[in-house]
């Protein structure tokens, strides 16, 4: 039997955030890589039947990660991150945008700061999320968007990948 691993989104309207905390069968370390390491991004960010590309990735503080999102039929969706802050295997601040495959930001689309922490629970490790938009309107934007369902279906195939590399 499956355990459940916790999954939690939260919409705060007053504060114009997202929080998203999300448990994984795996260590703090390799759930660590996953995020922060261009060839393991690559297989899991993005919802399925998507799948993801990096254009450039330079994770330090200062640094870059440039990539797409690609559907099957080859439509491109390009994103934007530039990381603040870093301490390894515990958290790191980024500010995201989308933008265009040159990596010019969208200002037309809301930009957003994550604040991404890495903990321990038991042998699992747990992810928390938390996306500040500068106001209520691109909060609901982004919801509008499919945020929700794009981090679950995103996260699913997280726990596919952690399946196949932790053994």
């Amino acid at each position: 039997m499956t355990p459940t691993l916790q999954f939690d989104f939260i919409a705060d309207k007053v504060k114009n955030t997202l929080t998203v905390r999300r448990e994984f069968l795996a260590g703090r370390q390799l759930v660590w890589d996953c995020y922060t390491q261009r060839e393991l991004l690559d297989r899991w960010f993005a919802p399925a039947p998507l799948t993801t590309k990096t254009k450039s990735m330079d994770f330090r503080e200062g640094g870059h990660w440039h990539y797409a999102m690609v559907e099957p039929n080859g439509t491109e969706y390009w994103g934007y991150t530039e990381y603040l802050k870093i301490k390894p295997i515990d958290y790191y601040t980024s500010l995201d945008a989308f933008s265009n495959a040159e990596g010019e930001i969208n200002n037309d689309l809301p930009r957003a700061e994550w604040l991404v922490t890495f903990t321990d629970k038991g042998e699992n490790a747990l992810v928390e999320t938390i996306v500040a938009y500068k106001s209520l309107s691109d909060l609901e934007t982004v919801i509008q968007m499919g945020m929700e369902q794009g981090m679950m279906a995103t996260l699913q195939k997280l726990d596919e990948l952690l399946l196949t590399i932790s053994k």
